[in-house]
């Protein structure tokens, strides 16, 4: 029974995110992105069927432990631009750095003027670094893992929906910087989005968010220290 149920579930994200890709493909609007709908329509019905998260997670954990190999895919359009990446490694470290830098320092300085107190401070943080890396940076700086996930899909959903905008809006052409600023802004969410744009441009949003989760890992316990020391 188990099983089944488990099944049943998985099979039930698969159909709502082909549906919702198939309404992306049809409008093309970024408020539409698949991933933002199928999670809102899934939220939608197991809240209206009373479905618990325990019992929807019997199927949920088998797609949760397929996001380590869908991450580790990216390595492929990588190593194809692996000669772009070398000819402008100074940009895409300064650019993915500064991004960062930015992306922490702006969501600390929301939590201070809206009086957060220490854990959501801590929670917040880790913010503009992938999920399972931010995760783990929460955790052992004494935030919370929920919290922290909640933050990094606001800041995903932002970044993938509003990105193309700020794209548009500054005549931004170059394929790399498209990339990176998507993949720092919004993680996995971000070259989901690049994808759109060209292998190119997901090869430098990978990049992105790989250098991202590298030195946040780093920055983000330094940051804390010097906070609340």
């Amino acid at each position: 029974m188990r099983i089944l149920l488990a099944a049943g579930f998985v099979l039930f994200n698969v159909v709502i995110y082909l549906v919702m890709a198939l309404l992306y493909k049809r409008y093309r609007l970024p408020v539409l992105l698949p991933a933002l709908t199928a999670t809102f329509t899934v939220v939608v019905l197991l809240l209206g069927f009373h479905i618990s998260y325990d019992t929807y997670m019997v199927g949920g954990q088998w797609i949760n432990r397929l996001l380590g190999p869908a991450v580790v895919s990216l390595a492929y359009p990588l190593y194809k631009q692996r000669n772009v990446l070398w000819e402008n490694l100074p940009a895409i470290l300064g650019g993915t750095l500064t991004g960062l830098l930015v992306g922490m320092l702006s969501g600390l300085l929301m939590a201070a003027s809206l009086g957060f107190s220490k854990i959501y401070v801590l929670s917040i943080l880790p913010k503009s670094i992938t999920t399972a890396v931010a995760i783990q940076i929460s955790g052992n700086l004494g935030g919370d893992s929920s919290l922290t996930s909640v933050f990094v899909m606001i800041a995903g959903f932002t970044g993938a929906i509003g990105g193309p905008y700020i794209i548009k809006l500054f005549r931004i052409r170059s394929e790399s910087g498209i990339g990176i600023g998507l993949g720092t802004a919004s993680h996995a969410l971000g070259t989901a989005k690049a994808l759109e744009y060209g292998e190119q441009s997901v090869s430098m949003s990978s990049v992105a968010m790989t250098v991202c989760a590298i030195v946040g890992s780093i920055v983000g316990p330094l940051v804390a220290w010097i906070i609340y020391h």
